[in-house]
């Protein structure tokens, strides 16, 4: 396998990821003349012109740290630090540092760099060398922000964990100036639009707008929060505005002329807001947060509060379920910890969707906010939807964890839908340890059929919400629901339940067809409609496959050492492939019942789900916000699918960044797998087998018939002569140009036939002749296989005496028919060569007794391999004839 994927499925790329708990940072692009925002996504780095996005290249492992100046973009991970050019390659590599980098800070020609060891770096950026280097204490002066203050040459200003800032000029080396601090914690700093003036944000939650020439505090703010996280000001657009981040995601906007608080954003991130900046020149804000959203707010409203203009965002917490939706393979529906039901489109980050957050009730939902909402549903455990009649209702059904309700979504309007439904029974009261656990809707979006923990099996319609009934007399099983699953066609409704029986209803009868116990009890089960099998997950971590026509167990697998999380089929049903949570994801090919695939992740998959198309399959994954997609190297390159060895060791795979990642070739590294090396057949399988050429029929089949052909083929009237002479002068064909040279004019033109030309003998002639001595008829035999069907008759009609052949080349030929018939290649060639000879040389061979003698011969031949083939054909024609008539 390898970090490249040499197995089935290579790693492509992530969906979903847009920020982390790492600070963008805001860079102007002076050609292109606009602001480009720069994102640490995992191990990647994302650029933004606020509207679109371009993936950057993705770094060993998760970046920590993220700076840019107005060419280079700097990431850093652990002790490494790295320079991105044009967004993509890295220049420079910069190490040097014992500890964790966690300040960054670029100067003119220089970046500087400190570490949790605070140890401080200034760096070179282009010659990659150690400017300076200063050691703090600890225990006196522990740096927690950097800030280059405006018009400052060659000057840093650092805060301290301690409370003190200090002044120091890097180019000489010296402490400048000693701030006394106010005996908190520094978190951030930032340089105001004035020139000498610089906001201190501290961990008490205060902000102070402090004058660094004078060591004077011009004004004092605080917020209710918690420690200060972030600080912008709004500059250049006539609004002195200063905005302050939280780590509860709220927003607080001071006016410095009035100095007081203006208004507050509450819940603009659900985490705390990592990085915020406000675009010179525009009242745009951009946030980011470890709530993977990314938003730029526009302040053109009244009372000086913000709203969202753009944003991208995905899951807030790790996705519990994906499914495809629909045939295309475009779109993935995921649900999350966070609540939310989401699309993903996996064409362009343009195509996503959120559903919204399930609610028991959406307008007091609304009033009350994110934080303070009681009627928010617990997160989606299962759902099912279905395309057919998304346009006219509801087409998403979903059940949520330990809750009775099971509620619809809507597709193409993107929020919740019309109908909650639950067993009428419980329509007044909503018991606690009752719930819905499993959950189906038919092909056609008209039903859905949803399991309890109770064993009972409900059918409610999708556009009304109406019941339909139920499976069995009270429940259909006396455990819980661990799956349901209706068919193709409506006709059979299979559900299993914990004491281990699998059944079969009538659809519509609501009567049971079939029951079967099972080994062990199921965890759940996958039907593949189109193929009409059955995957069921046990709890002893084996997987068996049921035949629904016969209802028959097919397959059995066993290998996992944890609880399956989840199943999915390929498009055509062949492959199973099933996740656990000994962090395996596995392939069993259905026909052969082997495992033929199989590799190994970092965090266990809880979900997997493959593309329609089949040319993706997707993850997602323990605590991770992302949904990863794995392209199937059996579409576009030579992958083994033999079954793989009883002590197969699987390897690590590096799950996908966000970039799409090129399938990397490492066979050039090592050894080529034996199984991998290719077939190759032998001119002839068996001595009495008869073998045709692989030349095309047009260069043998109509050889008898070409002069019927020539006469179809010829012009109804003359080539016209031009009048005039050619504009361009005309050249011989071929690469390299050449002229054709002018022929002389002769007034008499001689109509006799220069007999000298025809006595040149042809490379054919001359093969033949040898061949009579050395016996060796290969290279006669080629050359007429490279010869197309008019060549050839010219080469045959020159074999007679009046053509310039001989005898002796005649017989040559016939020897070498006997040779092809022996041999019993090219069995085609040689009877279309043999009969084409005959036809034009029939008088010169009955007249000649050695030319006679080796006809005869090569008639014996023909005769017994015919005879042989014949019989063959008859044998077989007989059979095909009873296999097609006999009643079986």
């Amino acid at each position: 396998m390898g970090a490249g994927g040499r197995g089935l499925f290579a790693a492509f790329r992530v969906l979903g990821r847009f920020s982390g708990h790492v600070p963008h940072v805001l860079r102007y692009h002076g050609r292109h003349r606009e602001f480009y925002v720069a994102v640490a996504v995992g191990r990647s780095v994302h650029t933004y012109n606020v509207s679109t996005r371009r993936p950057g290249n993705a770094l060993p492992q998760d970046i920590t740290c993220l700076a840019a100046d107005r060419m280079l973009i700097f990431a850093s991970y652990d002790n490494i630090l790295h320079a991105f050019a044009r967004n993509k390659e890295v220049v420079h590599t910069y190490k040097g540092h014992k500890a964790r980098i966690h300040l960054l800070q670029p100067f003119g020609d220089h970046v500087i760099s400190v570490d949790v060891d605070n140890v401080l770096i200034v760096w070179n950026i282009q010659s990659e060398e150690e400017y300076l280097q200063i050691d703090f204490d600890k225990a006196t002066f522990a740096v927690s922000a950097l800030l280059h203050p405006s018009t400052y040459l060659n000057k840093i200003l650092l805060g301290s964990e301690q409370g003190t800032l200090q002044l120091w000029n890097i180019r000489s080396n010296k402490l400048l100036y000693s701030f006394p601090g106010w005996g908190l914690a520094v978190t951030t700093l930032e340089q105001a639009p004035a020139v000498d003036v610089v906001a201190v944000g501290l961990v008490s939650g205060h902000i102070i707008v402090h004058n660094i020439k004078f060591d004077e505090t011009l004004m004092k703010f605080q917020q209710d929060w918690g420690p200060i996280t972030a600080i912008s000001f709004r500059t250049a657009d006539g609004h002195p505005v200063m905005a302050a981040g939280s780590p509860v995601g709220h927003i607080a906007l001071w006016d410095l002329e009035e100095k007081r608080l203006m208004c507050q954003m509450q819940d603009a991130h659900s985490t705390a807001i990592a990085g915020m900046t406000f675009v010179p020149g525009e009242p745009l804000l951009i946030t980011n947060g470890a709530d993977n959203a990314l938003r730029v707010w526009i302040f053109d409203g009244p009372g000086g509060t913000g709203r969202v203009l753009r944003s991208r965002m995905g899951h807030s917490a790790p996705p519990t379920k994906i499914r495809y939706h629909g045939q295309n393979g475009e779109q993935i529906l995921s649900a999350g910890q966070d609540g939310t039901l989401q699309s993903f489109s996996t064409v362009h980050e343009k195509f996503n969707k959120s559903l919204g957050r399930g609610s028991i009730n959406k307008k007091k939902s609304k009033k009350k906010g994110l934080k303070l909402d009681t009627m928010a549903l617990p997160p989606i455990t299962a759902f099912a939807s279905e395309v057919a009649h998304q346009s006219d209702w509801d087409g998403i059904v979903a059940c949520h964890q330990g809750y009775i309700t099971c509620t619809t979504w809507n597709y193409q309007k993107t929020s919740m839908g019309a109908h909650k439904l639950r067993p009428e029974e419980f329509s007044k009261h909503k018991p606690i340890d009752i719930y819905a656990t499993a959950v189906d809707i038919t092909s056609c979006g008209n039903f859905a059929v949803i399991g309890m923990s109770t064993g009972q099996v409900d059918v409610y319609n999708m556009q009304s919400g109406i019941h339909r009934g139920h499976y069995g007399k009270e429940t259909a099983h006396e455990g819980a629901i661990r799956g349901v699953a209706v068919d193709g066609l409506n006709q059979l409704v299979i559900t299993a339940g914990s004491e281990g029986l699998i059944k079969f209803w009538k659809f519509k009868m609501k009567d049971l067809v079939y029951s079967t116990e099972l080994s062990s009890s199921p965890s759940g089960i996958l039907l593949h409609r189109d193929s009409g099998i059955l995957g069921i997950a046990f709890d002893d971590f084996t997987i068996s496959v049921l035949d629904i026509e016969t209802r028959k167990i097919v397959r059995t697998f066993s290998g996992h050492h944890g609880r399956i999380n989840d199943m999915t089929f390929s498009p055509d049903g062949r492959w199973l492939i099933t996740s656990s949570m000994d962090c395996s994801i596995k392939t069993w090919d259905l026909p052969s019942g082997c495992l033929i695939d199989c590799f190994l992740v970092d965090s266990a998959a809880v979900s997997l789900t493959m593309s329609p198309t089949g040319d993706f399959l997707a993850s997602a994954h323990v605590d991770d916000l992302g949904i990863y997609l794995w392209s199937n190297r059996s579409l576009y390159s030579l992958v083994s699918l033999r079954p793989l060895p009883a002590d197969y060791e699987p390897s690590l795979v590096t799950l996908p960044s966000t970039c799409p990642m090129q399938d990397v070739d490492v066979s050039g590294d090592e050894e080529p797998c034996d199984e991998m090396i290719e077939y190759v057949s032998p001119e002839q399988l068996g001595e009495q087998l008869v073998t045709l050429s692989l030349l095309p029929e047009s260069r043998w089949k109509n050889l008898l018939n070409l002069d019927i052909i020539k006469k179809k083929n010829k012009p109804r009237e003359p080539p016209k002569v031009p009048k005039s002479a050619p504009f361009f002068i005309p050249t011989l064909p071929g690469l390299i140009p050449r002229y054709i040279p002018p022929e002389e004019e002769n007034d008499t033109q001689s109509k006799v036939v220069n007999l000298g030309m025809l006595a040149q003998k042809s490379d054919f002639c001359i093969h033949l002749e040898e061949a009579l001595s050395s016996n060796e008829y290969k290279a006669p035999l080629d050359l007429l296989k490279s010869l197309g069907p008019s060549n050839i008759e010219v080469e045959l009609r020159g074999l007679a005496p009046e053509g310039g052949g001989s005898m002796e080349v005649m017989l040559s030929f016939l020897r070498m028919i006997g040779m092809m018939l022996n041999k019993k290649h090219n069995f085609e060639l040689a009877q279309a060569y043999l009969a084409l000879f005959l036809k034009l040389h029939l008088k010169i061979l009955s007249s000649e007794p050695k030319l006679l003698e080796e006809i005869s011969k090569l008639s014996m031949q023909l005769e017994e391999t015919w005879v042989h083939l014949q019989g063959l054909f008859n044998q077989s024609l007989c059979v095909l004839t009873y296999m097609k008539s006999a009643l079986l």
